[in-house]
């Protein structure tokens, strides 16, 4: 019987031993470039509103800890298997994340947003800029050249049978040509000037067909780009973008509610990519969570977005860990504690700006 006893004694010296070495051990702590939670600074430091609270939080409960650099999906995996022992970041807590590891107390709560480009300036001035821009230009100068070049072949075929309306010297029988060319193409037919050759007439007869074409095609190439700008500004809510081209990022809650909203959508590698796809024209908008999307819209300069101010599908950040971890009663507690302290608004504040 003492033997026993000695043996269970024994056995249980070493659990204790293996629980306070665990406890001893610093934690390893995962994390993932998501500004402003999670910034890299110049100097290889980490900060950021998730990183903040974390180092408060790790203080509170007086546990050493190293950071893990690692990329969003490989930190998911690794919180799921146990290789670390807290996930950090922009967190969103879904049903299908929590059957996989848990989640601690929810530290902040934000939504998806919308942002477009910014609405076109309006007025007489923006109208005579647009007028005076290369792309307006250059298609009346590439007109001005085709006119001129049908009526120098109507001309080389009139001078001589028509002199009265095309005849005189070059200049000024290339002039009335130009003249007539403009007029046909329009369709307007002053009926001032004819050809009367059968080369001339022929000419005559062809362009006319083409102009029809070509004013068509100009006509339908003006009310595309308006219908593609409209249709960016037109967008004011949720219930807009079924009719446009949205991004949005791979394996996140923004691209899981396009789906399901059946939304057409292009996925990027990450924010700032998805954003220059709406500030330079290959998309329509970009759906991101509100707090991401205001912090990195302060970086894109001239090419600054307008977020729309509605907020949807509301979503909750916390800290991930693996199922079943004995620290997760303990970190909730502190960051409970942390988050209803006064100055976590000071530190909202100075990563997010007054709101």
């Amino acid at each position: 019987m003492n033997t026993w006893n000695r043996l269970f004694a024994l056995v249980v010296l070493m659990l204790a031993a293996t629980q306070l070495s665990a406890q001893t051990e610093p934690l390893k702590v995962g994390l993932t470039p998501v500004p402003p939670f999670v910034v890299e600074a110049e100097n290889g430091e980490w900060e950021g509103i998730s990183v903040d609270l974390w180092r408060q939080v790790a203080e509170g409960i007086g546990r050493e800890f190293t950071l893990v650099p690692l990329s969003f999906q490989e930190m998911l995996a690794n919180v799921e298997s146990g290789d670390i022992d807290v996930a950090i970041g922009a967190l969103t807590m879904t049903a299908e994340r929590e059957a996989k590891f848990d989640f601690t107390h929810p530290f902040f709560q934000t939504g998806l947003s919308i942002a477009v480009p910014p609405a076109p300036e309006q007025g007489l001035w923006a109208s005579l800029r647009a007028l005076v821009s290369w792309q307006f230009v250059s298609v009346i100068i590439a007109l001005g050249a085709l006119l001129l070049g049908v009526g120098f072949v109507l001309w080389l075929f009139e001078r001589k049978r028509n002199p009265e309306q095309f005849g005189g010297d070059a200049i000024k029988g290339i002039g009335a040509s130009f003249w007539w060319a403009a007029v046909t193409m329009t369709t307007v037919g002053y009926g001032d000037k004819a050809p009367v050759s059968f080369a001339g007439r022929a000419i005559a007869l062809a362009w006319m067909f083409a102009g029809l074409i070509m004013v068509a095609s100009f006509t339908a190439a003006i009310t595309s780009s308006l219908t593609v700008s409209n249709l960016q500004h037109q967008i004011q809510g949720p219930e807009d973008l079924v009719s446009a081209n949205v991004a949005t990022i791979a394996g996140t809650a923004s691209e899981a509610f396009l789906r399901d909203e059946r939304i057409r959508h292009q996925l990027y590698p990450d924010l700032t990519t998805a954003m220059m796809s709406v500030a330079e024209g290959e998309t329509d908008a970009v759906v991101y969570d509100r707090a991401l999307l205001q912090y990195r819209n302060l970086q894109l300069g001239k090419k600054r977005l307008t977020l729309l101010p509605d907020i949807f599908q509301q979503q909750l950040y916390g800290f991930a860990l693996p199922s079943g971890s004995p620290i997760r009663g303990q970190v909730s507690e502190q960051m409970l504690a942390v988050t209803e302290a006064a100055n976590w608004q000071d530190t909202l504040r100075r990563y997010l700006g007054r709101k």
